[in-house]
């Protein structure tokens, strides 16, 4: 008991530290600790329980919309795993998968010129996700390395920068704001939700290869996921404003690396909002795990499905 208390000290100085460093939650201590308390423990205990019933490595999913906190939730989620229940976590994001700009330019001239911008499915090396998730699940498992992107310069960083992971995982966190996404049916895709469809996509091509690869591959990597956790936005005008506060951000701190304005931006996340509204439809009720957002990005409700 005096050591749980220990641990949960320890727990609660670390979350703090962090909160504070990435401007996140600016009310009080006692708001910042309820977020503790009310949220990230009970998810921690929830995914603990299903290590143990399992008795083996779990892969937790943990999805969102853009700018909705994945990445920082993730971070919260693996400091507690470890701290409180002595698990060795690996975490990354699906976003490091994607494929080379190199692969991308290909697919772009061979499929549809939309290949190009990395984010739907299609955009990602899912056989080497596949491959990856494997291994780090495997009973014989061996030194690996996992692929970083640098969304900075549109590219893949060379092996040399990947993460290398020495020890074989108890969990294993795979955050991505379409981890979990379902295929649409044929009927659903017909009629151009935005501009973007509009325009460049009048014969269905790119729709109909999204739909398909979430159908087919993705689906696959998708049911290797023991425990989901959806991050539900308010709506999707909050995947630009959300956004756009995650690139003045990165501005501030890129020393110079590229980064998009709001027109940019707006293009950009139309090629999410096909499967970002879909996701809010279906995962609302098929995620183990959903933490309702409110306008100020805080989280305000989860429930356990």
């Amino acid at each position: 008991m005096k050591l749980d208390k220990i641990y949960l000290r320890k727990i609660k100085e670390d979350y703090l530290k962090f909160v504070k460093k990435q401007e996140r939650f600016g009310d009080s201590f006692k708001d910042k600790l309820g977020q503790l308390n009310t949220f990230y423990l009970p998810i921690s205990k929830k995914i603990y329980k299903k290590f143990i019933k399992k008795k083996k490595t779990i892969i937790v999913g943990l999805s969102g919309g853009q700018g909705s906190g994945k990445t920082t939730i993730s971070f919260i989620l693996k400091n507690i795993l470890m701290t409180k229940y002595n698990l060795n976590v690996v975490s990354f994001s699906i976003d490091d998968f994607y494929k080379t700009l190199k692969e991308r330019k290909k697919m772009s001239k061979m499929t549809h010129k939309l290949f190009l911008t990395r984010g739907v499915p299609g955009t990602h090396d899912i056989l080497l996700l596949s491959k990856t998730l494997k291994k780090l699940t495997s009973d014989k498992f061996k030194f690996l390395k996992i692929p970083r992107f640098d969304k900075s310069i549109d590219d893949r960083l060379p092996k040399k920068k990947w993460i290398k992971i020495k020890k074989m995982p108890n969990i294993v966190i795979l955050e991505g704001w379409c981890v979990g996404a379902s295929a649409q049916t044929k009927k659903n895709i017909l009629k151009p939700l935005n501009e973007l469809e509009k325009k460049y996509d009048k014969k269905l091509e790119w729709r109909k290869k999204v739909n398909s690869e979430l159908k087919t591959n993705y689906a696959k990597i998708f049911r290797l996921i023991d425990i989901l956790i959806f991050l539900k936005i308010p709506n999707f005008k909050y995947v630009f404003k959300w956004r756009l506060l995650q690139e003045k951000k990165l501005k501030r701190i890129s020393k110079g690396k590229k980064t998009m304005n709001k027109f940019q931006i707006k293009n950009f996340i139309m090629f999410y909002e096909r499967i970002t509204k879909q996701m809010i439809k279906d995962l609302t009720h098929k995620a183990n795990i959903v933490l309702r957002l409110g306008n100020n990005h805080k989280i305000i409700k989860k429930t356990f499905n």
